[in-house]
């Protein structure tokens, strides 16, 4: 029989798990909590001008415990949920008769494009294009035994450490071009370490945003490269793919002790390190890269398993409990929350919108960031009451499938 690609149909709302939407749903709010110190350009800010706003105490504080709780931990999740994604795709359209991997592939060009559009014209901070990139090297994967499955996972996770440590020991960085890449552009259109902080916040137009996310897609290269997330994304990637392939997320009460036992190693061990940790970024790695880098490794996979393993508990314990139903919702239109946290910030935050950025502590950066998510929340919890899915999932779909689906239920 001849499998096509128009055989598969995305997975129906009677198919899906909620845990897994409900997961979704609470790596949002831990992303949008990460990034809008960014949005806000308080990040952005040399310590002097920080050390004079009125909030300058707390905001120390609110930065420690987000180096703690937040920093690292939510797209520990998502990675997770994607390679966990990724198995389901395959085996449902497997189990339906069509080309799987046709499928992906289409998928992840389609979300290259839509990173694209992010990176380049809304914010420069974008993670979906690198998700792609790295999610079209999965299917080599999906023959491998699941002990050289976790293997490799670990391989990849713990790189970035030997990465560093060569770093530190030769002087010699990857990333020294598109430095100056960067620097040029900076130069072309006048950017400069006195203006930087307000560039956004003081743009009279889109142009001048978008000369910012020229230089700024730059400064996101730097970073992938610096932090080696290529390495640290592709193993969570395998270790998602891993637990999609033993469906853990379907049978969780019959694994219960197997949770209980990974959340108290996840908060034991994971939690104090990531007190260490903290210490060490709000300090500028007084232990070195590679100690620093190691820290990293220990504390935050390990409490972003704590996090994921804590929900799942919860779940197994109280599933009718109230708080997933209100995190599924957004969960369920994941990709168009993440692309509206992007256009919310701009709103907020730039000078063609409210121009609030540069003007604002951190710890009220992060109560905003409440009142967005709670947005999030009732817009989507409303829009699903008529909609089958979110509104760039249903352009996703379609250009995955090359057929139209009935948006309205």
């Amino acid at each position: 029989m001849k499998h096509t690609i128009e055989q598969a149909v995305p997975v129906r709302p009677s198919e899906r798990y909620i845990i897994l939407d409900a997961l979704r749903g609470f790596a949002l709010l831990g992303i949008c909590l990460a990034n809008f110190p960014e949005f806000s350009l308080y990040n952005f800010l040399d310590a002097q001008t920080a050390e004079t706003m009125s909030t300058f105490g707390i905001d120390r504080v609110v930065r420690f415990i987000q180096y703690i709780l937040v920093d690292g931990k939510f797209y520990t999740i998502f990675s997770l949920l994607f390679g966990i994604g990724f198995s389901i795709i395959i085996s449902n359209a497997m189990r339906k008769g069509a080309d799987g991997f046709r499928i992906f592939y289409r998928r992840m060009s389609v979300l290259i494009v839509i990173g694209l559009i992010h990176l380049m014209l809304i914010w420069s901070g974008d993670i979906l294009m690198l998700y792609a990139l790295l999610g079209l090297l999965l299917p080599l994967f999906r023959n491998v035994s699941d002990k050289a499955l976790l293997m490799w996972a670990g391989f990849f996770l713990f790189l970035p450490v030997i990465i560093d440590f060569l770093w530190e020991v030769t002087g010699v960085y990857p990333s020294a071009t598109v430095v100056r890449w960067q620097q040029y552009f900076c130069a072309e259109y006048g950017i400069t370490d006195e203006n930087f902080a307000y560039w956004l916040r003081d743009a009279r137009d889109y142009g001048d945003v978008f000369e910012f996310l020229v230089q700024g897609a730059l400064v996101r290269l730097q970073e992938f490269i610096d932090g080696s997330r290529y390495f640290k994304v592709f193993g969570l990637f395998l270790i998602g793919f891993y637990i999609g392939r033993k469906r853990m997320y379907a049978g969780l009460s019959e694994r219960k002790s197997q949770l209980k036992k990974m959340f108290a190693y996840g908060m034991l061990i994971g939690l104090p390190l990531s007190v260490v940790y903290a210490w060490s970024a709000m300090f500028h790695h007084p232990l070195g890269l590679t100690m620093h880098s190691f820290l990293y490794f220990i504390s935050v996979y390990l409490l972003g398993f704590a996090y994921v393993c804590g929900l799942c508990l919860l779940f197994v314990c109280l599933p009718k409990l109230r708080i997933f139903s209100i995190l599924a919702a957004p969960g369920r239109m994941a990709l168009t929350n993440y692309i509206g946290q992007s256009v919310i910030g701009m709103f907020l935050f730039y000078g063609i919108g409210m121009g609030y950025g540069a003007g604002i502590g951190l710890a009220l950066t992060e109560l905003i960031v409440l009142g967005v998510f709670l947005f999030q929340i009732i817009f989507s919890y409303v829009w699903l009451k008529f909609f089958r899915f979110g509104p760039l999932e249903w352009v996703w779909r379609m250009l995955t499938y090359g057929k139209w689906f009935a948006l309205r239920l």
